[in-house]
């Protein structure tokens, strides 16, 4: 009764699919392509959309993380390892789909750019964090170190965003005080995209918390049987 019910409750996460439906449609089709850049242009909706759902799960990361080293409650770590899982994923994946823009609009696969060079620095920063989770059984020591380390981090995700504005970059700045410089089927395209990656990253916290649960609870077993085993 309790799985059906859970099955339930998650019926939300299949509305993921006509989004994502919806986005690639918008991207292959309704969206004409750039006078400049031609179809390499289609690359930019998924980066924009994939950008938008790592700092969003960045940003719960940094709150989780907080959260944890003032009530020391496990929850709250899971969730902070679970969102730092699947922004770095995503951080990933701006970086594939930036280089490949990239070779088509400069000609290059990389350069040190400002936004290229803090988005690696990000990446590196939150895969140490999940390396640092290994580093010990320990739950409360794991959950202190790589609460410190996830605080300390998402002070570059700011630092990345403004790297365009703050610094001499060839990175193009998408929104402006002045709007978004693009045809209207473009940004509706943008905006749909940032949804559907949005969404992916709900129903993918939603499973990675629960897998950081069941994973949490087997460690609890094992130490008990562990200490049970132990001579007196």
């Amino acid at each position: 009764m309790a799985g059906a019910g859970r099955t339930g409750r998650d019926r939300w996460i299949w509305f993921m699919a006509p989004l994502w439906v919806l986005a690639l449609y918008l991207n292959f089709i309704w969206t004409p392509d750039d006078r400049m850049l031609l179809s390499s242009q289609r690359i930019f909706y998924f980066h924009m959309g994939a950008a938008t759902a790592g700092g969003l799960a960045y940003l719960v990361t940094f709150v989780a993380s907080l959260a944890y080293l003032r009530t020391r409650t496990p929850r709250w770590d899971i969730v902070a390892a679970a969102s730092a899982e699947v922004g770095t994923v995503l951080t990933t994946m701006i970086l594939v789909s930036g280089i490949l823009w990239g070779r088509a609009a400069w000609g290059v696969w990389w350069t040190w750019d400002p936004r290229l060079t803090t988005t690696v620095i990000l990446w590196v920063l939150f895969v140490g964090y999940l390396l640092l989770r290994d580093w010990t059984d320990n739950p409360e020591r794991r959950g202190v170190y790589s609460a410190v380390l996830a605080v300390v981090a998402f002070f570059m995700v700011p630092i990345d965003y403004l790297s365009v504005r703050w610094w001499n970059s060839i990175h193009p700045v998408v929104i402006t005080s002045q709007g978004i410089a693009m045809p209207p089927r473009m940004v509706v395209a943008m905006f749909v995209s940032m949804a559907a990656f949005l969404y992916l990253y709900a129903a993918w916290m939603t499973v990675r918390v629960r897998l950081l649960k069941a994973e949490q609870g087997l460690e609890a077993v094992r130490e008990q049987l562990r200490r049970g085993l132990e001579p007196l």
